[in-house]
């Protein structure tokens, strides 16, 4: 689970556009390099934002296989992240809380979910984009890499037919 609002004011890239008064490019950008992250690395996640910013009912939808959840008009993201981590952290699923709210870190502690900082989840999707463009870059050029116009099979079945006419 990750407090989006808590992200977005402590990822570089993020608070710039939140400070360029772009909150919904800020939100926008998160939740694409969270999906990326995501599936990379086989997680389901859930975004929580607060609904101070975008006032309304509770809004919850699916965007790039992400959980995205708007709280309702009087909730706090923190008091959903806490309620719901406490419902979905059982002996089958080990809840994550990405916030760098130390007394919503505490209460998730203490509920037997781990925590992760804003800092630390931040350098974990760097560090997973960068694996993303090599693995990317790996495979565009897997078939540049020999010249050979043959497939491995068809080369072993080459080298037995040498080695056949060689005994000869």
């Amino acid at each position: 689970m990750v407090d989006g609002y808590n992200m977005i004011g402590a990822w570089p890239e993020l608070s710039l556009l939140k400070k360029q008064d772009r909150l919904e490019d800020a939100r926008e950008a998160l939740l694409q390099r969270l999906s990326n992250y995501a599936k990379y690395e086989g997680l389901e996640i859930i975004v929580v934002f607060d609904a101070q910013l975008v006032p309304g009912i509770q809004k919850s939808y699916q965007k790039y296989q992400l959980t995205v959840i708007f709280t309702k008009e009087d909730e706090t993201a923190d008091s959903y992240i806490e309620r719901t981590a406490k419902e979905l952290n059982d002996r089958l699923t080990q809840v994550t809380v990405a916030t760098s709210d130390l007394a919503e870190q505490w209460t998730i502690f203490s509920q037997g979910a781990l925590r992760t900082s804003a800092r630390e989840l931040y350098k974990s999707v760097q560090k997973t984009e960068e694996l993303i463009l090599s693995d990317t870059k790996d495979t565009k050029f897997t078939n540049f890499r020999r010249n050979s116009p043959w497939t491995p099979e068809q080369l072993a079945d080459l080298s037995q037919k040498r080695a056949e006419l060689s005994e000869d």
